[in-house]
């Protein structure tokens, strides 16, 4: 039996459901044929793609009335001629499930639920599915991303009502397909697409309409704190995932900036998840005066430590930089966003950086923060000031940098991370180089 995190890898799929013979309504349909080529060559053949009906629940972006329905458990079956998904809900909802190429993944995209799956271990990876995710997506929109090890074309979606001790119960298969019928299904219903434009664009107006009046004196801050929702980001020895931490932190260190009298705006204020434009869009639409986004890094080798900051470099970067890009720029992905449209957020940006002004401004920080960070924590012991074409760092008028708190792969940072008298050791860090970025001292601390 092989586990995976969230799903169950189940021989009840082939064959009973349980040892104790319990009563299941997918057991009975792959059964009700008594094929003497087995039950998994009985299942009946996937309907073809209609526009799913909706059924009694609420759809994507609906506002929730009430309590949330719940997932309550998910498994995935292996058979020869595809694999199973089944999803348990307290309540029905109205759910898509498609496939999108590069990297290759199935978007499951449903309405705001609350998750109940646990922490089971992560996937084996042998079969169909190589991993998977879920988390909320934006507000009133959740989402399961599952990728793949190989093509697939994607069933709609069984709904089976609740019996036998079950709830209701979302049934999708995924059979083995090849490359190019895979490449010309995949990609986003256009209604789907639509929608995810317009909530972009929602959110870019909501951003520049929050924006503090011109002219109101303070400094800007806008704090990114890295991940968030089905993007967990990194994973700690001790279980601390990146994305409660850099929240945790840009929490922190917003209370502190604030009460030093910047104007402070964060990306994601819990836990749920930003496209990576948007988080660029709402420093810019804000007119900030300094970008800081707060991540923690992970290493091959578990003794690589110490905090380091990242600022835009023109394309060349070492090995470990560009894996660290590679990794970050692939946040949208992760999440299942649309990039059929994308440019490089990079390249064009790097054109322009003939404002030498503003990478001058980020290096001066970086600079700032590194000296004030090195008497509260660790720094990373070889470079810690470094550079990488990180797509939050793009904005051509926004002075930004990227701080990797420290690495959740090493013992001694991801214990010390979890605690909050570093962070608040490092918020304080932080803010102190904030204000050295922007208090000048006057013409008499000069002649002294």
């Amino acid at each position: 039996m092989r586990v995976l995190a969230g799903f169950f890898l189940v021989s009840a799929l082939l064959g009973p459901l349980a040892a104790d013979g319990a009563d299941d309504a997918i057991g009975r349909l792959m059964h009700a044929q008594g094929s003497s080529d087995g039950p998994a060559k009985s299942l009946p053949v996937a309907p073809p793609r209609p526009i799913p009906q909706t059924v009694a629940g609420p759809s994507v972006g609906a506002a929730p009335q009430g309590p949330l329905p719940i997932v309550m458990s998910a498994r995935i079956g292996e058979h020869q001629d595809r694999t199973r998904l089944v999803i348990e809900l307290s309540d029905p909802v109205n759910l898509r499930a498609f496939a999108l190429a590069g990297p290759d993944r199935v978007v499951i995209d449903m309405p705001e639920v609350s998750w109940r799956l646990g922490s089971p271990p992560r996937p084996s990876g042998f079969g169909a599915v190589k991993s998977y995710r879920y988390g909320q997506f934006r507000a009133g929109n959740s989402r399961m991303v599952i990728d793949l090890n190989q093509p697939v074309s994607v069933s709609d979606a069984l709904v089976i009502s609740p019996s036998a001790g079950f709830g209701y119960r979302v049934v999708i298969d995924l059979f083995p397909t090849t490359r190019p019928k895979f490449d010309a299904q995949a990609g986003w219903p256009a209604d789907l697409k639509k929608r995810e434009s317009d909530a972009e664009r929602l959110a870019a107006l909501i951003a520049a309409q929050q924006a503090p009046p011109a002219g109101s004196g303070k400094r800007i801050v806008v704090l990114d704190p890295g991940h968030g929702g089905l993007d967990s980001g990194t994973i700690g020895v001790n279980g601390l995932m990146e994305k409660d931490l850099a929240l945790a932190e840009g929490l922190k260190l917003a209370r502190t900036l604030r009460q030093r009298g910047y104007t402070v705006v964060l990306t994601r204020t819990n836990d749920s998840f930003i496209p990576l434009r948007q988080r660029v869009a709402i420093a810019r639409a804000n007119k900030a005066d300094i970008f800081i986004a707060l991540h923690a890094d992970s290493n091959p080798d578990p003794e690589t430590t110490g905090t380091s900051i990242y600022t835009l470099n023109d394309g060349r970067s070492d090995r470990e930089a560009s894996a660290l890009a590679r990794r970050e720029n692939q946040s949208d992905a992760i999440a299942g966003v649309d990039l059929s449209g994308e440019n490089n957020p990079v390249a064009p940006i790097l054109i322009g950086l003939a404002q030498r002004d503003t990478r001058n401004k980020s290096s001066e920080f970086a600079t700032n923060a590194l000296h004030n960070l090195g008497q509260v924590t660790d720094l990373l012991a070889r470079s810690p000031h470094r550079s990488a074409s990180l797509a939050v760092l793009v904005a051509p008028d926004v002075p930004a940098v990227l701080v990797e708190l420290g690495y959740l792969s090493n013992n001694g940072d991801a214990a010390q991370m979890n605690t909050d008298s570093w962070r608040a050791k490092v918020a304080d860090a932080i803010a102190d180089a904030v204000d050295t970025q922007f208090v000048r001292p006057s013409p008499a601390q000069v002649s002294r």
